[in-house]
């Protein structure tokens, strides 16, 4: 079952990137309900063994490519974010105080925590692009302007899997020009 999930969730973030043409020193939020993947309801029933697959199969791919992970963290922490302290110093992310547990801040945010070389709680960002496991709303943590994007791969274990990346604004109106 857990080989499943990991083929699942790599294949998912590898096309993510793929369609969304990333760059190096990216970011992409991640939110992922270990519940969902089982088929049980949104942290009804939080798997930490799940957490870590997801999260190291994400880390591992990101990682190759040079992008950072923000792992969102579930609402009773507010839905803060795990990321490198070298991704927060980056972006100007304002550090927060807190560490990840598995009944609050959920099985996939405790399991980046804890595999991420120098981790640090933030509570926005501003993802180029961006992953839903199991429906967890990550929405908040995109650029201004998302464009869904559909995977061939549609559900990790029993959780759906929905993404997005960003683009900048259009602005200027009629006479405005636009680059390709």
């Amino acid at each position: 079952m857990y080989e499943q999930i990991r083929i699942e969730t790599e294949n998912a973030i590898k096309e993510l990137l793929e369609k969304s043409n990333l760059k190096r020193g990216s970011l992409v939020a991640v939110g992922c309900s270990s519940s969902e993947i089982l088929g049980e309801r949104i942290g009804k029933g939080s798997s930490p063994e799940t957490g870590v697959v997801v999260a190291e199969a994400i880390l591992k791919v990101l990682d190759d490519n040079g992008i950072y992970l923000a792992a969102q963290c579930c609402e009773h922490l507010n839905r803060a974010l795990v990321v490198e302290r070298e991704a927060a110093e980056k972006y100007m992310l304002e550090e927060v105080c807190v560490r990840p547990v598995p009944k609050a801040g959920g099985s996939f945010g405790t399991a980046a925590y804890d595999r991420m070389k120098d981790p640090v709680m933030v509570e926005h960002v501003k993802a180029h692009a961006g992953m839903d496991i199991g429906c967890t709303l990550i929405g908040m943590h995109l650029k201004d302007v998302a464009v869904p994007l559909r995977l061939s791969v549609k559900h990790i274990g029993d959780a759906l899997v929905t993404a997005a990346y960003t683009r900048p604004k259009l602005i200027g109106g009629v006479r405005a020009h636009y680059p390709e």
